[in-house]
């Protein structure tokens, strides 16, 4: 028989240990999160030569409780990769675009990467950021009777950001797309892309569609809002979770993954709905995709510790 002084003792050892891995947990993601430094003077220069003055945005300590709240959320292989490739993030006001990662030179072959935020998207849940977004892709008229929602939840849209950036690191890193290296030969797995992607911009044959052809991500140029239940059809056909994950096999899988990890991990919702004066007349969830669906027992590889 077990005796009760064993027991109690096993059981305070027991809750030690975990207090234990709780801290170092915790002590890791504020590691990251003390990361944080102006971007680099390469990154304000391109902004500057494309008419934009941005500076650089210091962090209140609500928000840096809002970024480590979404490092820790971040799935373990990204959380792996970042404390050793992660060289900086950084966040500015006047930024032209919502994120930017970046690669760092270093003096050997160590790959270290800036992530570079408009501090905008702090204040933001990821349902505001997201519906944003999604209407940077159609021309909007004074008596537009057409209306494009996302419900992704009521989370810090840093959340989501941070997942979609991240995962171009740890992506950079392990090749899991093919990348180009220095002698601008494109090496790495072609599992995710297969089928998918005939070329990194490129999609194959049969999941190319025409309609999406002409979308912002593709084609550069915002279309008509009346076009947006036809789209939303068409990419219901397609493996593509999201318009910006038609962009290029990079974005495809930072896509992908984020809104899985949202989705299926965190039990978020993400669902685009189109109203047309007021009514609900179609919508998208990539989670019942089953096209997406298929593709998802790639993902698994970045919840291994």
């Amino acid at each position: 028989m077990i005796s009760k002084y064993f027991t109690y003792t096993f059981v305070c050892l027991f809750l030690a240990t975990i207090s234990i891995q709780a801290q170092k947990t915790v002590s890791e993601i504020n590691e990251l999160t003390a990361r944080t430094q102006p971007s680099p003077e390469t990154i304000f220069e391109k902004f500057r030569q494309a008419g934009m003055n941005p500076v650089t945005h210091q962090l209140t300590e609500i928000e840096k409780q809002k970024l480590n709240n979404a490092f820790s959320t971040l799935p373990p292989l990204h959380q792996k990769i970042l404390k050793k490739h992660l060289h900086s993030i950084s966040f500015m006001d006047n930024m032209p675009n919502t994120a930017l990662t970046s690669p760092i030179d270093t003096k050997d072959s160590t790959k270290l990467f800036n992530i570079t935020f408009r501090a905008e998207i702090l204040n933001q849940t990821i349902s505001e950021w997201t519906t944003w977004k999604e209407n940077t892709c159609y021309v909007k008229s004074p008596n537009d009777e057409y209306l494009i929602k996302i419900d992704a939840g009521n989370l810090d849209a840093i959340i989501y950001v941070l997942l979609h950036e991240s995962t171009h690191v740890v992506d950079a890193v392990l090749n899991i797309n093919p990348h180009l290296n220095d002698q601008d030969i494109w090496v790495g797995s072609k599992v995710f892309t297969k089928n998918v992607w005939d070329e990194f911009n490129k999609p194959s044959a049969n999941v190319l569609n025409p309609l999406l052809e002409t979308v912002l991500f593709r084609s550069g140029k915002p279309i008509a809002s009346s076009y947006a239940p036809d789209v939303y059809k068409a990419i219901q056909k397609t493996p593509f979770v999201s318009l910006y994950s038609t962009a290029s096999w990079f974005e495809d899988l930072a896509e992908t993954l984020t809104i899985y990890h949202l989705t299926e991990k965190m039990n978020q919702p993400y669902k685009v709905v189109v109203f047309k004066n007021g009514i609900q007349i179609a919508t998208y969830e990539p989670s019942k995709n089953k096209s997406a669906q298929k593709r998802q027992n790639q993902l698994e590889m970045f919840y291994k510790n």
